[in-house]
């Protein structure tokens, strides 16, 4: 099977303009792959607190396979690709897979979603081995609120800070940094996060709080886009709407005279489906067509197969693809709770905890 996983895919049929499209002509460019479910973090809103059984060795992807994947969706039509986790930056053989996935004929970028901790280590070999962009997930800008969210020593927050600066400093087209807003604990501290965008061209990037299995997930710590808005507009003045590409999670503002800029992800009260072009690819093999949703298939287990064929991959990859609902992965329960407001609704719904399926 190694043969295989390491051969040119010059066999398999030209990319179809039917292939990754949804029920909904909704065409999907953007693979997201986790490449570790292991985490020097243990943030509230993304690992539970008794933790998580992680797969057995056997059960996970080798980077070969992950390679392998991520030239079959590229020549079904795939042009981005973001290595998520857990924290990507664990995967020892995170630089080799970002090399690799570059040079991927029809991938036009790689980029990484990481919590910093490590990233000021291995930047310049990501970025020479292909890096373009880098998401930076920070939820506060206090140490000691940053060991009571992440549960870890507070003397992370500093490597973390170390690392955005690094970033920003360097040559990759794009860094982001994520905050996870939730009230009482962090959302006053937003106003300060905007700041950062004063002198230094960052994107910072305000994200509802969603629920996933053992987050603690409720209303009352939920803080919704337009609040998030609200408040920055009551300190700052008026944001400038910018111009955001049709699949863009983010609505994005600029402040006047800042170089930087501002998003909102609205996952929950003005979310982003009808443009989605996204799915992902869980450490473990499964295709997850949906954040939200609770329905996988497993690609592993269809590559192990001795008796595989490419075009049986591609026809379970379109398969999953064209079964995609076309909002919160069809669970009705979380869609009924996103409008009455019904936390045990919500919890019904749940799949994995979010370091399972990959930030």
């Amino acid at each position: 099977m190694l043969r295989k996983f390491l051969t040119p895919l010059s066999a398999v049929r030209r990319h179809s303009t039917k292939d990754l499209v949804d029920g909904f002509n909704r065409e999907h460019t953007y693979l997201r792959i986790s490449v570790s479910e292991k985490c020097n973090l243990r943030c509230q809103y993304c690992m539970p607190l008794e933790g998580v059984n992680l797969t057995p060795k056997s059960g996970v992807l080798t980077t070969n396979e992950i390679v392998y994947l991520g030239e079959h969706f590229a020549n079904l039509g795939v042009r981005k690709i973001r290595l998520t986790g857990g924290e990507p930056l664990i995967n020892k053989d995170i630089v080799k897979i970002v090399r690799r996935l570059k040079n991927i004929n029809g991938i036009e970028s790689v980029s990484l979603t990481t919590n910093g901790i490590t990233l000021y280590r291995h930047l310049h070999e990501l970025i020479d081995a292909g890096l373009d962009n880098t998401n930076i997930s920070l939820d506060t800008l206090i140490p000691e609120k940053f060991a009571f969210i992440g549960r870890r020593p507070r003397q992370f927050h500093a490597k973390v800070m170390m690392s955005i600066h690094e970033a920003i400093a360097s040559s990759l087209k794009s860094v982001k940094i994520n905050m996870v807003v939730m009230k009482g604990l962090n959302d006053d501290e937003m106003v300060n996060f905007v700041d950062l965008t004063k002198d230094n061209n960052v994107s910072v990037r305000f994200l509802e709080f969603m629920p996933f299995n053992g987050n603690s997930w409720n209303w009352e710590k939920f803080v919704a886009f337009s609040d998030q808005k609200r408040m920055i507009e009551n300190h700052f003045g008026c944001l400038e709407r910018e111009n955001d590409d049709s699949h863009s999670t983010s609505m994005n503002y600029r402040l006047p005279g800042h170089a930087g800029q501002i998003g909102f992800i609205s996952s929950i009260t003005r979310n982003f489906c009808g443009g989605c072009n996204r799915i992902r690819l869980t450490y473990d093999g499964n295709l997850k067509v949906c954040l939200f949703g609770r329905d996988e298939v497993s690609l592993r287990d269809v590559i192990r197969s001795p008796s595989y064929t490419e075009e049986e991959l591609t026809d379970v990859i379109n398969g999953a693809i064209k079964k995609k609902a076309f909002s919160h992965g069809g669970v009705d329960e979380i869609k009924k709770a996103f409008s009455h407001g019904g936390v045990d609704e919500i919890k019904k719904g749940l799949n994995r905890p979010m370091i399972l399926i990959g930030g």
